[in-house]
């Protein structure tokens, strides 16, 4: 009996170990792993891999922050860090705007899918924003305004033919070079698939109260004349803008990889050695004073504000002679 007890202990405990096997039409699914000797726990298979090494991980501010040791230093401190690092993480724009990037501006405008009665009422409202890390003042009031105006476009159902979108303008490098764009915010009104421009600063445009939805409705763009020149698009010099666009972009590509605080630091030390370069020309040493024999002062030199030279000192009295006074002592004892 005890035999029995102990086999029928013994299956019930490495019951476990044991499957049916697959059938057909049974989903396949992970087996369990079964635990190894003395009870150590194998590692599980779904686990994310550990994130390679990299020598820009050792740059980056964010993560130089969130380390361990660097946290620690900042709770001392009453600081909570990491909340800080997530809410500078935030964007502070509506996330419904769709963002236009150099990756897809092609597909999103240029090669819209539209009918030709869509393409020729299409309209592209376009902000260009400055980055959240400068959004506040009068950036912070155009997006805002904005967002207002795409948000009750939404409640409204109306302008099927206007489109929002937004663009981050130091995220994107080849649209804004090609549109020889260099500031934000910005608002770009465009049409025929990116060949007709208008561009609009914050001050030649009412955004609050309606009033941007107000020019959208009302075709105001109309009274404005469209971006033509020869760098424009179709013109005879859109090659130069479209090949240094290019550049730009691949130049970023590669800057980008770099932490902001080390393009400071070496930005700064370029910037003060040419400041030491461009002070150095032309600097010469003033002329010594011209000599003048026998110390009489140059002529002009009263016109020029010299001082004026120190009346000469009395001329010493010379001592009595000693006989003379052994005389003046003789009369007084008589």
């Amino acid at each position: 009996m005890k035999v029995l007890s102990v086999l029928a202990l013994v299956a019930t405990a490495n019951a476990q170990y044991f499957s049916d096997g697959w059938k057909p039409g049974q989903t396949v699914t992970a087996e369990n792993a079964a635990p190894s000797v003395g009870g150590a726990v194998p590692p599980r298979q779904d686990a994310q891999p550990a994130e390679p090494f990299s020598f820009s991980n050792l740059f980056d501010l964010t993560k130089v922050l969130g380390s361990g040791p660097v946290k620690g230093l900042f709770e001392k401190a009453g600081i909570n860090i990491t909340e800080r690092l997530e809410a500078a993480a935030v964007m502070p724009w509506d996330m419904r705007v769709p963002l236009i990037t150099d990756e897809n501006y092609s597909d999103m405008v240029v090669n819209e899918e539209l009918t030709p009665e869509e393409e020729e009422k299409r309209v592209w409202a376009i902000i260009v924003s400055a980055t959240s890390s400068r959004n506040e003042g009068l950036s912070k009031f155009i997006d805002t305004a904005f967002d207002d105006a795409y948000n009750d476009t939404l409640i409204a159902g109306d302008l099927p033919h206007v489109r929002f979108a937004r663009i981050d303008y130091l995220n994107v490098t080849y649209v804004t070079t090609k549109w020889n764009l260099w500031s934000a915010p910005s608002i770009v009104i465009l049409k025929d698939r990116g060949q007709t421009l208008r561009f609009y600063r914050p001050n030649q445009l009412r955004m609050v109260n309606g009033a941007f939805r107000q020019f959208l409705e009302r075709d105001g763009w109309t009274v404005t004349p469209p971006w033509k020149s020869a760098f424009a698009p179709g013109g005879s010099r859109e090659f130069v803008l479209e090949f240094f666009a290019i550049w730009m972009t691949k130049l970023y590509l590669v800057v980008v990889r770099i932490p902001r605080w080390i393009m400071i630091l070496i930005s700064g030390s370029i910037a003060s050695f040419a400041i030491n370069i461009f002070h150095s020309f032309g600097s010469k040493k003033a002329p010594p004073p011209p000599k003048v024999a026998g110390g009489a002062r140059p002529a002009g030199a009263a016109a020029a504000g010299a001082p004026v030279a120190a009346a000469p000192a009395p001329a010493a009295v010379a001592p009595a002679s000693p006989s003379k006074a052994k005389q003046r002592k003789g009369k007084g004892k008589k």
